[in-house]
């Protein structure tokens, strides 16, 4: 019987190498959105700060090794290839060698857990304009199929929660057993938290985090917030939350983005730079977990949700993409 894929397709955010990439790089991830010129240089600033060099690509590499491995040793001889939306390898690229290396049908793994427009829907509306670029040039097409939700899955939990564990080993004895998690995610408007699970699927990955790790304090705020000052985003904001939270009494806290599958630069500085530089301020002990990045039972966690997708076609062709309502119902 044949098998139903011939790959597997990990599609990341991407990011810049190099302080030269910086400007080229954000012009990607702006394209078609009117920002302030002074609002693109301030984070470009932001990246700068790190040499312009984001850990995403080297981590989502590392991840994708990983995975192969992982899928190697449960029987499962599938090729991963990393394709990237704003940055190299950009997805048209990485489609493109798929195509040539024989690929018809991969599994596409968003690196996102938790779904909304930005964070699901668009990703899988660039590797359909990839893919009708391939055509249009006479290529071969690769179909992708997407895995389910896995926000909540055993081996993402595991990770998180070992990582907060780690986290609240570096606070000061004296206020350990007094500290709060406070689960970070990227905010993302309103308008469109409405219409996606996002909201609810961050509750559920923070509520589970916590009960692993034995925590009953525990918060869930927003961070990186861009657009429109008169927009509505999702809220608190972690600095915002911090101040007030310490105002109130609380005596330490640990910082875990859950929302984040990478330690890349909107957790660097957003959370190691500027939320720590408030807690300096605040006299506020604060240690942060890092993200799942490429903790075991996190590759397990992509392992295992590749091989249900796999399970789930047995030796049958998945059924083609129709557009239109729903159709990108899952992630």
């Amino acid at each position: 019987m044949a098998r139903p894929f011939d790959a597997v397709l990990l599609i990341a955010f991407g990011g810049p190498q190099g302080r030269d990439d910086v400007r080229p790089f954000l012009a990607n991830v702006l394209r078609g959105r009117r920002v302030a010129p002074e609002r693109v240089e301030e984070v470009a600033h932001h990246y700068e700060l790190f040499e312009g060099i984001s850990p995403l690509t080297e981590l989502t590499a590392r991840q994708g090794v990983l995975l192969l491995e992982a899928l190697r040793d449960r029987g499962h001889e599938l090729p991963v290839y990393v394709g990237m939306r704003n940055w190299h390898p950009f997805l048209e690229d990485t489609l493109t060698t798929m195509g040539r290396h024989g690929v018809r049908r991969a599994i596409g793994l968003i690196a996102a857990a938790h779904r909304s427009y930005s964070s699901c829907t668009q990703y899988r509306e660039n590797v359909e304009d990839a893919r009708a670029a391939l055509r249009a040039a006479g290529l071969d097409d690769v179909e992708i199929v997407y895995v389910g939700d896995w926000h909540s899955h055993p081996g993402f939990v595991d990770a998180n929660a070992d990582h907060v564990r780690e986290a609240l080993t570096r606070l000061p004895d004296a206020v350990r057993d007094r500290a709060r998690i406070i689960f970070t995610a990227h905010s993302i408007p309103v308008s469109m938290a409405s219409r996606f699970p996002y909201g609810r699927q961050l509750e559920e990955t923070a509520q589970a985090v916590a009960e692993r790790v034995g925590a009953k304090d525990w918060v869930l705020v927003y961070q990186s917030r861009s657009g429109r000052p008169e927009d509505p985003w999702l809220g608190p904001d972690v600095c915002d939350y911090l101040r007030q939270a310490s105002a109130d009494g609380l005596p330490a806290a640990v910082l875990s983005p859950i929302g984040f599958i990478c330690d890349h630069i909107e957790v660097l500085y957003d959370l190691d730079t500027e939320a720590a530089g408030v807690c300096r301020d605040l006299g506020l002990p604060m240690t942060r977990a890092s993200a799942v990045n490429d903790h075991s039972r996190f590759i397990d966690a992509m392992a295992e949700t590749v091989i249900q997708t796999i399970e789930r076609y047995g030796g049958a062709r998945p059924l083609p993409v129709v557009s239109g309502p729903g159709s990108m119902k899952r992630s």
